[in-house]
């Protein structure tokens, strides 16, 4: 049986400044579109909604991101800001190849390190965690080569 990912879906409120953040990042803005009707409440279990997507990738095509803004039903609950030991979805992390110039160009979107360095695994990655747009925990690894 052969299985890959897909996609990991965000919802946030501000899809323009979360799209923003992961072109930053690196990602590209593949589609934007709404998602509405019955149709699409049957797959979620929501009912009648409308939501506006925005589906982000990477430069090689094999990762993909769908940014989610919902404009009906309303939003029940909100876990941005949950610590790293809480359960359900904890971060996204992306390999970049040079950590310190990924910080610098995020730094204009207003992203902050969960903690106060960059740490090093062995010889293997420079890592950190940084909350982006949102509250969103998102990982960072730079391989060591």
């Amino acid at each position: 049986m052969a299985i890959r990912m897909d996609n990991v879906g965000i919802v946030v409120e501000d899809l323009t400044a979360a799209i923003a953040f992961f072109e930053e990042l690196g990602l590209e803005l593949e589609g934007r579109a709404m998602v509405e009707g019955e149709w699409a409440g049957s797959v979620t279990g929501l009912g009648d909604q409308s939501v506006e997507i925005a589906m982000m990738r990477t430069p090689d095509g094999h990762g993909k991101l769908e940014l989610s803004r919902f404009l009906t039903p309303d939003v029940v609950a909100d876990h941005r800001n949950a610590p790293v030991n809480a359960l359900g979805y904890l971060r996204v992390m992306f390999e970049v190849d040079d950590i310190d110039d990924t910080l610098r160009r995020l730094d204009n979107h207003g992203v902050q390190l969960v903690s106060t360095e960059v740490v090093q695994y062995e010889n293997v990655y420079r890592l950190c965690y940084v909350r982006g747009p949102e509250g969103l925990l998102i990982g960072l690894a730079e391989a060591i080569r």
